[in-house]
């Protein structure tokens, strides 16, 4: 390693799952059989990150707590369904989550998603021992709020200014921003490196592998503005 940093926090869809388009759907078929309209697909992927049940409050603040949870239950049914093939990890993120591991990097996961669906996709991928800790939104306080991420911190014994926040989303960064950590863009994912530039992450990037390559100063990679 030829940083500072020793964690690697990284959110899940969006970020190292091509899952957005999915997501995108299966609100939109929930929202159907909750009776409500769908939402414009700028609107779904810009609640992307937040917890389920804020999500859907987010794009429907109309609806009653006991109707929030009525369309909590039909998104769930529907994205099982439709992830019984879990979405694909994006290019680039397999080989270079094993390389990270290889230099000695701790890694971990911050997600929106609940427990039983990372926990999913974690065995599909073959991955249930593969990270240092991993955090579900329904098992903490959701984005962006940093609590999820300073109980990684903890579990790992590493300070804020030694990880590394990792997402698609202004909830990610401004999580980070929260905890103390610098994070990284992708903008390949719900967001674009435009709209997320002005939460200051480190850097900005629209592949995977950039990731390595500015870790070990192998690259110089520019934070649009």
């Amino acid at each position: 390693m030829k940083n500072n940093y020793q964690l690697l926090i990284f959110d899940w869809d969006g970020t190292l799952a091509d899952s957005i388009g999915r997501i995108v759907q299966a609100m939109n078929v929930a929202a159907e059989r909750a009776g409500e309209a769908p939402s414009e697909e700028a609107a779904v992927k810009g609640i992307i990150g937040l917890a389920l049940a804020e999500a859907i409050s987010t794009l429907y603040p109309h609806l009653e707590p006991a109707q929030v949870e009525v369309f909590r239950q039909h998104y769930a049914d529907v994205y099982t369904a439709l992830d019984q093939q879990p979405s694909p990890l994006f290019e680039g993120v397999l080989e270079s989550l094993d390389a990270f591991r290889a230099e000695g990097y701790r890694l971990a996961v911050a997600t929106g998603k609940a427990r039983r669906g990372l926990d999913r996709v974690l065995k599909a991928n073959g991955w249930e021992g593969f990270f240092d800790i991993t955090r579900a939104a329904d098992e903490t306080r959701g984005k962006p709020h940093p609590l999820m991420l300073e109980e990684i911190l903890a579990h790992c014994q590493v300070e804020p200014g030694q990880a590394l926040m990792v997402g698609d989303s202004a909830f990610d960064l401004q999580m980070a921003n929260n905890a103390g950590m610098h994070s990284v863009a992708v903008g390949y994912g719900a967001m674009s490196l435009q709209a997320l530039a002005e939460f200051g992450p480190q850097l900005c990037i629209d592949h995977f592998s950039q990731l390595r390559e500015w870790l070990s100063g192998s690259a110089q990679i520019q934070i649009p503005r």
